[in-house]
């Protein structure tokens, strides 16, 4: 159901239900939340790498789980989309770089997966579809997330006529960082991964929380105060002083 590999600094998580074409359910959805929480946790790992195992990066919900829930009531199925919205957290605000592996198809809930992580490389196998509507539901867990992706003009056309899209387009709205040919992928990853693991791990994770403080906030004197005190935090770390007195001593 899921793979996990850490080696040299990389976290390789896999998404593994080939024959479902890695569709989640609500016990894949409590195995993810408590592997990215490990990684969280695991000062080993600097990067991570989400991917999935088959032809598919991600079809969204498994169809079986979703048939079970409609039989339950209100508060059950309550339950259940706080555990599928907490997951996402928990990757959005994960404090290490995250990349997504995108060599398939993905729909609904996966686009969630991507648009959570914070570079997303895709091949023209990759095809989108916010298929939501279609089903008599709504995207609501993953909207946080591909709305930023995307943008809400773009994410009113798409979570409405629920059409698939193509990685081409996928990279223009910003649902993909990167497109490459599906014999590049993996290369063009080991050379993001390379420019991640030369940055400090400190720095990544204010860095990621800094943007989080930053989106969508007007350029007053609040914002400017805080960037302020953010990077003069930083300068005086440890850390921060021991990468710059390597870098001068070179």
């Amino acid at each position: 159901m899921l793979k996990v590999e850490k080696k040299d600094g990389i976290a390789r998580v896999t998404l593994d239900r080939p024959e479902l074409r890695n569709a989640f359910d609500d016990e894949l959805i409590s195995s993810l939340t408590k592997v990215f929480n490990e990684i969280k946790s695991d000062d080993a790992v600097r990067v991570m790498i989400l991917a999935g195992n088959g032809p598919a990066f991600c079809a969204g919900a498994d169809l079986n789980w979703m048939k079970r829930m409609a039989k339950y009531g209100y508060d059950e199925n309550l339950a259940d989309a706080k555990a599928l919205a907490q997951m996402l957290a928990t990757l959005d605000r994960m404090p290490k770089p995250t990349i997504a592996r995108v060599h398939g198809p993905v729909f609904a809930g996966g686009t969630g997966l991507v648009a959570a992580c914070d570079i997303a490389v895709g091949t023209p196998e990759a095809k989108f579809c916010l298929s939501e509507a279609k089903l008599g539901l709504s995207p609501a867990t993953i909207s946080p997330y591909v709305i930023r992706a995307m943008g809400e003009h773009n994410a009113r056309r798409y979570f409405l006529t629920a059409e698939v899209f193509d990685a081409d387009e996928a990279l223009r709205i910003g649902m993909l960082s990167l497109l490459v040919a599906s014999s590049q992928i993996d290369t063009a990853i080991e050379t993001l991964v390379n420019h991640l693991l030369a940055g400090g791990p400190e720095a990544h994770a204010k860095i990621k929380d800094l943007i989080r403080a930053v989106a969508g906030r007007p350029v007053d004197d609040s914002l400017v105060a805080d960037t302020a005190k953010r990077i003069a935090e930083i300068r005086v770390s440890p850390n921060t002083c021991t990468s710059i007195c390597r870098g001068r001593s070179r």
